[in-house]
Parts: C-alpha cells; sequence; structure tokens
C-alpha cells in the first residue's frame, strides 16, 4: 500500500502511554509496505527501539514536565505553560530540518503539534478532541482545536459510538472536518497473553502498573509497597522505568522497571487484580483483554480524574484516589478475569490507513 514510504512516528514524552500506543500503528504500517521511522526520547525513545530494534530512530527532545506533591496542579502547570508554547515551535523548526535529512514523506504525531509540515502528509493521533483543564478550560479547548486543524488530518483513537472509551474527550457537538476515529488500539494481544509465560514467581495475586510524571509517580509506587506488603500472596509493580533493566524483590513483591508487550499482556491476563493509573492508553489495554481494575488517577490530573469516574460509572472499573488508597478493600470489590473483550475496529483503522496512502500518490 505503501510502496516503501517513509513515515516518521513521533510520541509525546508524558509518560509511556503516548509511545506504546503508536506499537499497533507502527504494525499495521510495517504490514503495508511502509518504512517507519521513530522519533522520540527518554522513555518511549527506549520503549519503541526495544519493540522495533531494526527501525531507523532519530531522538527529538520533548519538555520534561514535573508535577507538584498535591492534589492541585494548577499552578504546577501555569508555571511550565511558557515552556511547554516554546516546545511546539521548537518542534516545528526541528521538524523542518530533519524532514528534508531523513527524507520523511508523511508524519504522524502522537499529540506533539508542533510535528507537522505543509510540505508532507501530517496526521495527528488524540482521544482529547476536548481536553479538561483545571483553569480556562474553554480557552484551552479552543487552542486544541486550532493545533488539530492545523494538520491533514486527525485520527481519534476511540470508537465512533459515544461514550467510547474516552466519553467527552473524544465525543462532542461537532468534530473538526480533518477528523476521523480509528477505533481503540491496543498494543495487547489476547491470544497471545491468553497463552505466554508468567514471569519467574508468578502468576501474581495484585499487579500494579505505575508511570507519570515525577514526584506523583514515586508517591504512588510507595504507596503501593507499603500496602503490597501486608496481603497475603506474591504481587508485582511494574515501575514505568524502561531505563530501568533490573529486578528488585521487596518481600513478598517483585518490581520491575517495565515489561514488553507480550509480557505484560501475560501478567495482566493471569493477575487476581490490576492497579493502574487511569491513563488512557492503560485502558485501552485493559479492554482489549476484558479486564478491569482498580485506577488510581494522577492527582489534580483533570484528564484521568474525568476517566476514571467515567470508567467506574460503566462499571468497567473501580475508582480510588491515591490519598485514599486500600489495596485490600478493592480485591474483593474490582471484577475478576472475563472472557470477553472488546472489539477492535480495524476496518477503522484500515480506512484511515487507505486516506493516508492516498495522500502520497
Amino acid at each position: 500500500m505503501f510502496n516503501k514510504a517513509r513515515i516518521l512516528i513521533t510520541p509525546l514524552d508524558w509518560g509511556l502511554g503516548h509511545a506504546t500506543r503508536c506499537i499497533p500503528i507502527i504494525h499495521a504500517l510495517l504490514d503495508r509496505d511502509a518504512v517507519p521511522v521513530i522519533g522520540a526520547d527518554h522513555g518511549p525513545l527506549a520503549i519503541l527501539t526495544e519493540a522495533f530494534p531494526h527501525l531507523e530512530h532519530v531522538r527529538i527532545p520533548g519538555v520534561d514536565v514535573r508535577y507538584g506533591k498535591g492534589s492541585d496542579q494548577r499552578w504546577s502547570m501555569l508555571r511550565q505553560f511558557p515552556r511547554m508554547v516554546r516546545s511546539v515551535r521548537a518542534e516545528r523548526n526541528r521538524f523542518e530540518r530533519l524532514m528534508h535529512t531523513l527524507a520523511i514523506d508523511a508524519v504522524i504525531s502522537d499529540q506533539r503539534f508542533g510535528i507537522r509540515s505543509p510540505e508532507v502528509p501530517s496526521i495527528l493521533i488524540t482521544h482529547q478532541v476536548f481536553p479538561f483543564s483545571p483553569m480556562a478550560q474553554r480557552a484551552v479547548r479552543e487552542l486544541n482545536l486550532q493545533h488539530i486543524r492545523r494538520f491533514h488530518r486527525c485520527w481519534i483513537m476511540d470508537e465512533p459510538e459515544a461514550p467510547g472509551l474516552a466519553g467527552e474527550l473524544s465525543h462532542g457537538k461537532e468534530l473538526p472536518p480533518n477528523c476521523t476515529y480509528i477505533g481503540s488500539q491496543s498494543r495487547i494481544r489476547r491470544s497471545n497473553s491468553a497463552t505466554g509465560k508468567s514471569l519467574a514467581g508468578g502468576p501474581f495475586r495484585i499487579l500494579a502498573v505505575i508511570s507519570g510524571p515525577e514526584p506523583q509517580r514515586t508517591l504512588l509506587e510507595n504507596a503501593l509497597k507499603e500496602q503490597l506488603g501486608t496481603i497475603d500472596g506474591k504481587h508485582l509493580i511494574v515501575r514505568g522505568r524502561p531505563d530501568d533493566t533490573g529486578v528488585e524483590h521487596l518481600g513478598n513483591i517483585t518490581l520491575v522497571g517495565h515489561l514488553n508487550s507480550e509480557e505484560l499482556g501475560v501478567e495482566m491476563t493471569r493477575a487476581e487484580m490490576i492497579v493502574s493509573r487511569s491513563g488512557y492508553t492503560t485502558l485501552m489495554d485493559l479492554a482489549a483483554l476484558g479486564r478491569s481494575a482498580l485506577i488510581i488517577p494522577t492527582p489534580g490530573q483533570s484528564e484521568q480524574e474525568y476517566l476514571g469516574e467515567l470508567h467506574t460509572s460503566t462499571g468497567r472499573s473501580l475508582m480510588q484516589t491515591q490519598a485514599q488508597l486500600d489495596l485490600r478493600s478493592a480485591l474483593d470489590r474490582v471484577p475478576g478475569p472475563s472472557t470477553s473483550s472488546a472489539p477492535v475496529d480495524n476496518a477503522l483503522l484500515e480506512q484511515a490507513l487507505k486516506d493516508l496512502a492516498s495522500m502520497l500518490h
């Protein structure tokens, strides 16, 4: 379909979810005779080069966002907003140079508004068409829509029928005309996860998957370790640190920095209970496996708090706040493994890929 077209894939580097949800997109491109080029930095670059060691890659720096220690992130985000604005301009300038150096034919940017050009087909991946904000939400949404309209296409990673998995974030009264839904996408395949081998010491009773900006990532890890040590059984914490290849044992808890897609799928399938943030990529992975979880929004992160409430109201998962974390009580309330999983509508992605291919010819 793509006749060896060179397509840059570049995810946002806030946490790891934007990188991991690019994995099924890269697989789809490879299956259709494209030549993906990875553009990322830090953790996202480590994840994608591990998954695709044979692919060409280039380092594209982003913004190192940090959250405050409390539950209100407004002032923390406000202080960093000027840097975020400057980063979009810096990304744009850098991409204009890279585009010619790397002979890029098209770009697929996951939530990086500066990685685009009128010279090549530029695709934005997002689930946040109508984002939530702790302040000036109307202005933030209008600015977001302006960025979306600057791309040739916007691929919304959700189902067309509301509420989907993202609810109001991806379903509004009027979408920009360049938007199309590509369905929920996950790097985890249920069939592989059901037959794979668990890690040494597994299967685990409670699996905790954590990531996201500091210091909230570490605060959650410390709270989990304190409580897991008092609960019978063997437990696993995936720390969201792809550069950390070590394995640590703390009593009945095993801690690993990162698991690849197949390993994570196996542990998510077999654990009695999953604990995670309510990041959107994790919610898509849970849906792909037909699993519920105890979800703990990052304090003060409006999107995760909304998604946590949405998935609790629909019965998909149970939400607790980080300040009121109680793993023992959740064990009796979180539904166990299910035999059903969310359908992956590959027809939607296929249609979007055909549209991209037509733009290259």
